[in-house]
């Protein structure tokens, strides 16, 4: 296992789902000692400082450390536990997937469980099972033990349960949290290359708290970096499975500019940039879009007076999941990206995108 395979283990099997970022925070700083300057705002999110050549402009390159997840909400006098969703989670893929519980006496697994199949209805069998009549075994036998005994509490996190594995095609792996793990460990890559590496500008790697319960993290990092460009660093929606077709991307084809989503339309200057840098780096790029959904860069690019932004993905199979699979190379090629426009934003250049 190369260093790159190292990062992306530890940092998706990290745990962090929507406001319980800490551990999440923790690897990014353990990467980042020694080659940047870390701050957080006060909701969280981690703010590494890497100065070049001059103070501006300041290119913000975000990827958000929250993954979905869920929430203790009730344990029941039976010893079961009713949940909470953190993030967009599609009811069917959840049922029978190991969780992990987060508690101040330790790690508690469980499975999230609905009535079985030879007990249901006929009526019952056509409908999709609602979140709100799942719940989570843990294999207590009653509340007592559950919280007493086990320590869960209402407002204790549950984490999806699916370690880093690396696929018989070593290209592929899979991993929960790609979304957004895969950002942090991009900017982390950037930042480090970086290292003796003259760029006229200031580079922000920024890991965002709660951006799947509204982009929040964004807003308020925004603030304290006042960026002059913006990237989201994010995971892309494959389109090449069985089924999936609406989705442009595919799984080592390399990065894709994201065109359009429900929460930013990009600054058109900017992605003539990118896919131009692309093009004479050599770099693969993928174009899609989403009708729905948002990334960061929602947030950022609306920061002050404005910022030029864009949504530099990864093609991932199966998000909002218990586990996604991506490609090596359109990893490695997004970070080559990065690297190569970083080189490029310098003072003349943004100002030059800011001109009608």
């Amino acid at each position: 296992m190369d260093a790159t395979s190292k990062l992306l283990k530890e940092i998706t099997d990290a745990p962090g789902v929507s406001g319980y970022e800490s551990e999440v925070r923790k690897v990014i700083r353990s990467y980042m000692e020694g080659y940047a300057e870390m701050t957080t705002d006060r909701i969280g999110s981690i703010i590494c400082k890497k100065s070049g050549t001059s103070d501006r402009p300041r290119i913000m390159i975000a990827g958000h450390m929250d993954e979905i997840g869920f929430m203790v909400t009730k344990v029941t006098k039976e010893g079961f536990i009713k949940f909470q969703t953190l993030g967009g989670w599609w009811s069917q893929v959840m049922l029978a997937q190991r969780v992990i519980i987060k508690t101040t006496k330790g790690d508690v697994t469980g499975i999230i469980g609905s009535k079985p199949p030879h007990i249901l209805t006929p009526e019952e069998r056509n409908k999709v099972v609602e979140k709100d009549t799942m719940f989570i075994d843990v294999g207590a036998a009653d509340e007592t033990e559950a919280t007493d005994v086990f320590g869960i509490r209402p407002g204790d996190p549950i984490i999806p349960d699916s370690p880093f594995t690396v696929l018989k095609n070593e290209k592929f792996l899979m991993a929960k949290a790609w979304d957004d793990r895969l950002g942090c460990a991009l900017f982390i890559e950037v930042i480090k290359a970086l290292q003796g590496v003259d760029h006229p500008n200031t580079v922000y790697g920024v890991g965002t708290v709660q951006e799947e319960v509204g982009l929040r993290g964004a807003t308020t990092s925004s603030h304290v970096v006042d960026p002059d460009i913006g990237f989201a660093l994010e995971v892309g929606i494959a389109g090449d499975t069985p089924g999936a077709e609406k989705a442009n991307e595919k799984l080592g084809k390399g990065p894709v500019v994201l065109l359009y989503d429900a929460s930013m339309i990009p600054h058109v200057k900017l992605r003539d940039f990118v896919v131009d840098t692309a093009k004479d780096a050599g770099i693969p790029l993928q174009f899609d879009h989403m009708a729905g959904g948002g990334t960061d860069a929602g947030r950022i690019h609306v920061h002050g007076r404005g910022v030029p932004s864009l949504c530099i993905a990864v093609p991932t199979r199966y998000i909002h999941s218990h586990a996604g699979i991506i490609h090596r190379d359109d990893y490695d090629n997004a970070v080559k990206l990065v690297l190569e426009l970083i080189k490029r934003l310098d003072e003349k250049t943004v100002r030059e995108l800011n001109n009608d």
